[in-house]
């Protein structure tokens, strides 16, 4: 059997959906693919357990940049959202400490610390939004080609340089000082409280193989400046789930002109004289296309779906040397009522709203990322947890919760074990992690889901488990994401482009690089007709 379409979208994640709404309100006609029954990839609602659904991934949204937010028109598509007051309250047996999306209110918690940490802060602060400004705009721009720079991407380059100038010499020398330092220097050069310290670096480290020793580990801080600078870290979640979001992008999509197939999968990407001409499909299908657009990350795209001959050697080698090697551990547990925490009274719905996270200092967070060094999972992992069930009831029956954790570091390649024997052991180091400040965990627990980084691949398509399809770190942000001479969303194959966050920006739900390599994809198609 085979069909006909002009453009075809492989994977219906955000990006794939922010890249198939603006190739349709362009007047094109895309027709996205997705191999799961569901659109979402990663920003997805599932039930895990009778009565139980929560975001089974990714639980915060990015956020979406405001401009997608505004061009999709999500909130006419049922999309809402919910930031809670307290951004992220982090754990210790000394005392614990919140900090808000108000800078003052969080300096008032600081200052139980220390007074000249709750000063510094918003100083940090402030300094932090003026380079988040800057860094926003390198996010919305088309990396350059090195060698043959267009016009356009000059003139992009210029206008964010211009805007870096108005940094001020002060800003500017931090962005250049600050990008390649380790994480644990920068925030001990502003702070002398250890649990400040571990909670902000944990920013500069999340979702990467990195540890706040690491060199290049505050580049990834900056990158997260530019879509929230706050330095609580962000507090975007979506009510109903993170696939309520990616239910929102769809029906824009559609609304738009495009086409969705679920529980379609795609075994090939077929080129013929260096340029794509459709996909085969797991059935045996094919589908004939001018135009392939891959939201897969690109080590699946282009050395899983691509036959090798079609690439020359040195490229390959080159993209087998991507780093994507992932960390982090998924764990959804359902509660039959809501844990109380140490330390935590008051009004504590609202304490317990926000991020709730165990990254107790900087050599706890080292401690951890050691374990992964040497193929373990750390037995006392930095935690990011969350319960939504404090503002969006629908996701439990009623007086139950759902707590949503990310776990690492666990390794994508265990030494000597595998993850189906060790799934189990997991489960328990977090639950024993978590029950150190929360002693009643255990006894309201009626499941526990543990996602493995195997299961990111496997299950999710996430090459090596990692959550942003590659390597947040400095040799792979931004010309060189994925590789040198090939950031501008095109690949060596005509007409194949990629679209996920193996491209640049690649930094979470953000959709930034669904949106640009739309407008590059755009460029091309008018170009050719």
């Amino acid at each position: 059997m085979s069909d006909m379409h002009n453009i075809i979208i492989l994977g219906a994640g955000h990006n794939g959906l922010v890249t198939a709404f603006y190739l349709a309100k362009a007047g094109f006609k895309p027709l996205v693919l997705e191999r799961r029954p569901v659109v979402g990839g990663c920003s997805i609602t599932e039930e895990f357990h009778p009565g139980f659904r929560c975001s089974r991934l990714a639980h915060a949204a990015g956020p979406i940049r405001s401009d997608i937010v505004g061009d999709m028109e999500l909130a006419g598509h049922g999309l809402k959202t919910y930031t809670p007051t307290i951004r992220v309250l982090s754990l210790s047996h000394a005392g614990n400490l919140a900090l808000y999306g108000d800078t003052a209110r969080s300096q008032q918690e600081i200052a139980k610390f220390s007074q000249k940490d709750a000063a510094n802060y918003a100083e940090f602060q402030q300094s932090l939004a003026r380079i988040g400004e800057v860094a926003a705009l390198l996010m919305k721009i088309t990396p350059p080609d090195i060698d043959e720079p267009g016009a356009n991407n000059l003139w992009e380059l210029l206008k964010t340089g211009h805007k870096i100038r108005g940094l001020g010499e002060k800003d500017l020398y931090r962005v250049l000082r600050w990008a390649p330092m380790a994480v644990a220097d920068l925030v001990a050069e502003w702070f002398e409280t250890e649990l400040l310290r571990g909670t902000i670096a944990a920013q500069g480290i999340f979702g990467t193989f990195l540890g706040p020793w690491s060199a290049g580990s505050s580049a990834t801080l900056l990158l997260r400046a530019a879509s929230d600078s706050n330095l609580a870290g962000p507090a975007s979640y979506i009510a109903g789930g993170a696939g309520a979001l990616t239910a929102a992008m769809a029906a824009a999509a559609q609304a738009a002109g495009a086409e969705i197939r679920t529980s379609c999968e795609v075994t090939a990407i077929n080129v013929n004289d260096g340029a794509a001409k459709g996909v085969t499909l797991a059935n045996g299908d094919e589908i004939a296309a001018q135009t392939v657009i891959s939201n897969a990350d690109p080590k699946r795209t282009l050395l899983g779906l691509v036959e090798p001959h079609h690439l020359q050697p040195s490229f390959l080698q080159r993209l087998q040397h991507y780093r994507m090697n992932g960390t982090v551990a998924k764990v959804n547990l359902a509660l039959s009522g809501l844990p109380t925490f140490k330390g935590v009274d008051g009004d504590v719905a609202a304490r317990l709203s926000g991020r709730i996270q165990i990254s107790l200092e900087i050599d706890y967070l080292e401690r951890a990322f050691d374990a992964s060094k040497y193929g373990a999972f750390s037995q006392h992992p930095y935690i990011e947890a969350m319960i939504p069930t404090l503002w969006d009831t629908c996701l439990a029956p009623p007086g139950k919760h759902v707590m949503s954790i990310y776990m690492q570091y666990a390794p994508y390649g265990l030494r000597n074990s595998d993850w189906n024997s060790q799934r189990e052991a997991l489960g328990h180091t977090v639950i024993d992690t978590l029950a150190e400040y929360s002693p009643n965990l255990p006894s309201l627990m009626e499941a526990c889901d543990v996602i493995t980084p195997k299961d990111l691949e496997q299950t999710y398509g996430l090459t090596g488990g990692h959550i942003f399809h590659g390597e947040l770190a400095l040799d792979q942000l931004f010309t060189m994401r994925p590789l040198l001479d090939w950031a501008q969303y095109r690949t060596p194959i005509k007409g194949l482009y990629l679209c996920g966050s193996g491209t640049h920006p690649g930094n979470g739900l953000t959709g930034g690089s669904g949106a640009n390599a739309a407008r590059e994809i755009i460029k091309d198609l008018r170009k050719s007709n």
